[in-house]
């Protein structure tokens, strides 16, 4: 049964045309998957698809994902990144778990970098999605771990310094048992405001911090009885490109915006990362405050 399937021309070349052809008339191509963007359910026969290649210096591996979420395209990565990818699919089929690989670690390539590297507005952009920690209080169940994402952000004309922060599932109130999603709630009682126009620079929010030391990424501090505590710590400190660390500098400060699970995904590029938070505003999923900078 054919599929609704996008196959880019930079990803028909890299395949070649009889693949791709049998990709579209269903031969290769999965019914059912977990989109590798916003890793929530995708159908192939149902809605739009796109076909998203990771290429190593010697092995490639075709993922799928929502057309809504990301475009088809084709992504350089490490040949330990892939490798790693393709051990988790193979672990998951044994497992008798969805076998669609977790990306989420995958693009390290050198040049381009959508995880650790944020790209200035006027490059080829790719936001950079730092490795995820628990929130504090998730949904009992599977835990959930908040996915943050840095780049350059539009503000009016200026590019300013943000973080995107978005829950890998539901995240509730201390104590809760309801598997009510209450992620926006509970920033929105600490001080954050919901976006209704991502031109205006979101309100400067006090006794939040976001820590950059030695040119690397920390953590986002919260107030807390003893001082300031980590709300968000990276597994290792992230580094961050000179234009970023820039814009944090210049302003002294960084912009946090903040959605509910599967509503931002993660995006190859900093249009594409706009064009999520644009979506996400208009639906009334999205809350931010402008940090203030700790460290340089």
């Amino acid at each position: 049964m054919p599929r609704l399937l996008d196959v880019s021309d930079e990803v028909r070349a890299e395949i070649g045309d009889d693949e791709a052809d049998r990709l579209l008339g269903g031969v290769h191509a999965p019914d059912t998957y977990d989109c590798t963007s916003c890793r929530t359910p995708g159908d192939s026969q149902h809605e739009r698809t796109s076909t998203v290649l990771f290429v190593g210096e010697e092995t490639a591996v075709l993922a799928f994902a929502h057309a809504r979420c990301i475009p088809s395209q084709v992504v350089p990565v490490s040949e330990e990144q892939l490798i790693s990818a393709v051990r988790s699919i193979s672990q998951a089929q044994g497992s008798g778990q969805p076998t669609q690989a977790d990306w989420s670690g995958a693009a390290d390539a050198p040049g381009y970098d959508p995880l650790t590297d944020p790209l200035p507005l006027d490059a080829p952009p790719a936001p950079a999605a730092a490795a995820p920690a628990a929130p504090t209080a998730p949904v009992p169940g599977e835990p959930a771990v908040l996915g943050v994402t840095c780049g350059l952000v539009l503000c009016g004309d200026t590019g300013h310094a943000a973080l995107v922060v978005e829950p890998t599932g539901p995240v509730g109130r201390p104590g809760s048992t309801s598997g009510a999603d209450e992620f926006l709630p509970l920033l929105l009682g600490q001080g954050f405001a919901g976006v209704a126009d991502m031109d205006q620079l979101p309100e400067r929010l006090v006794g939040w911090s976001v820590l950059v030391a030695m040119g690397r990424l920390h953590s986002i501090l919260q107030p807390s009885a003893v001082g300031n505590s980590a709300w968000w710590q990276a597994h290792q400190p992230l580094v961050v490109t000179d234009a970023w660390r820039s814009a944090a500098s210049r302003d002294s400060s960084v912009v946090m915006y903040a959605a509910p699970a599967g509503t931002i995904g993660r995006q190859p590029r900093e249009d594409l990362l706009r064009t999520a938070l644009n979506r996400a505003a208009a639906q009334g999923l999205l809350v931010a405050a402008t940090l203030p900078l700790a460290g340089t």
